[in-house]
Order: structure tokens, then sequence, then C-alpha cells
């Protein structure tokens, strides 16, 4: 594989000099059948084999030092720090001020978001937040944005974000509870963000557009990405609600090394 992963692997459209980042496909691996060929995530039924290959390839191609997370749809933000590598801190973002660990995603519909702070000579920090719709209704984008920011002495406009593939726009039925957990209106048909479907109390939601919301509302101004659809596009992604049974991508973002 060329250095840096594979061709198809997603790189964020930011100015960010010394971050490195990417998002994996399903192209790379060695995983077969549903897990075809790129899955990065253990337990799902892939071959453990496969799964450790894949997690070396990935971790080679970054040249950075992974840290899973035990991903609960929460808000809860870790800092990584060199003790945590190998453990499996329960937390559904993270971020990090020290060059070669790398703050992971992994995903299969919900939204990756990459956050990058820099520096006048040197990247001050980066983070990673996974936002399922519960994670995203319960604040995970805005206490990873706290959080880098407390860590990387700034404020929430110095920050890029990038947004990664996600379930989209025109399949992502949801039912009025989703509705309630951002504040939208079950009586009311079309609104921001939600379109009304003919089905009697089904919408389909914008989950990117959801976040980009709750992004600029906390003051991040500088997005890129969300144009992908995890769904419709089969031979190139992973998704939970086309498949079910299906493997996991990852979003990746860490500080380089100096030098």
């Amino acid at each position: 594989m060329p250095a840096g992963g594979h061709p198809d692997w997603l790189r964020p459209e930011w100015d960010a000099p010394g971050v490195g980042a990417l998002m994996t496909t399903r192209a790379g691996g060695i995983s077969e059948g549903a897990f075809e060929s790129m899955n990065l995530r253990d337990g799902l039924g892939d071959s453990p084999a496969a799964v450790v290959h894949n997690q070396a390839v990935f971790a080679a191609a970054i040249g950075a030092r992974p840290v899973w997370l035990n991903q609960v749809h929460g808000a809860a933000v870790v800092r990584l720090r060199p003790e945590l590598f190998g453990q499996l801190p329960t937390a559904d973002a993270s971020i990090c001020t020290e060059p070669g660990l790398a703050c992971t995603v992994q995903v299969a519909d919900c939204l990756p978001v990459l956050f990058a702070a820099p520096g006048a000579t040197f990247p001050r920090g980066v983070g990673a937040a996974h936002a399922g719709w519960r994670g995203l209704a319960g604040g995970v984008l805005e206490a990873t944005i706290a959080a880098l920011c407390d860590a990387a002495a700034c404020a929430p406009g110095e920050l890029q974000a990038w947004l990664g593939p996600c379930i989209g726009p025109r399949q992502f039925e949801v039912g009025a509870e989703v509705l309630q957990a951002f504040g939208a209106d079950p009586q009311r048909g079309d609104q921001a963000f939600f379109t009304a479907r003919a089905a009697p109390g089904k919408w389909l939601a914008d989950l990117a557009g959801l976040a980009r919301e709750r992004l600029r509302r906390a003051g991040v101004s500088r997005l890129a990405g969300g144009g992908w659809c995890t769904v419709e596009q089969a031979s190139r992604f992973f998704s939970y609600r086309r498949d079910r049974v299906t493997g996991r991508m990852v979003a990746a973002v860490w500080l380089e090394r100096r030098g």
C-alpha cells in the first residue's frame, strides 16, 4: 500500500500543516464477505486475524499509534496520553495535544467529525467525535470543542472541522423521538433538517446538516466535508442501516512528529 494509505481513502480539505488526518473506506484490507475488505473492528463476526492485519495496515499508513474507543453513543470526551495506548476508554470523542497518538472514530453510518487547532508555527491539538443522532443531540460536538479549546488554549473560531461520510438525508428515516431530541416539533411537516414522509410519524433527517448547525452555533465556522452517503455508496462504504452485518471504517486525526 502507498505511504499514507490506500488511494481511495478520504483526506480532509483543510489548511492545517502539521496535522495528519484521513478516513478509511472499504478498500485496502483482507477481510471477506460482508466485511470486505478494510474492516477495522473486531467482535462483529469477521476473522480476528483479518482485523488484526487491517489494523496493522492502518497504523502503518498513518504513522501514529491509534487509540481506539469503546463508543456508546454518548458525549464523553477523553484526552489521549501515551499511557492510554492499548486500553479502550469508554467515550465517543477524544482530543490530543501530543504528537504520535491518533484520535479515532469507528463508524458505519454515524457521522465522524475531525478537528484541528492550528497554531502559529505548529498545531496545538486535534480531536475526533463519533456523532450518531443520540450523541449529536446529547452534545458530543460541543463537549469535544470545549475540551479541545481548553487543552489547546484556543477559541472555537480558530478550529477547523471536517465531516466524514454518514447516512445521507435521502436515507435516514427517523421517528418522532429523533425530532424531539433536537427540539423539533413532530406535529409539523417539513422543517429544518427534517423532511416529512408519506408514512405517518416518519421523517428523513439530515444528520450532517444537523451537525453543521451545531458546529456553527458553537463558534466553529471553518467546515469541510460531509458530502457522502454511506447507504447509497455500497461499494465504497460500510453501512449498518443498509446491511446490518457489516464492518467499520475509521476516521483518524493526529499531530505529526516534528523533524
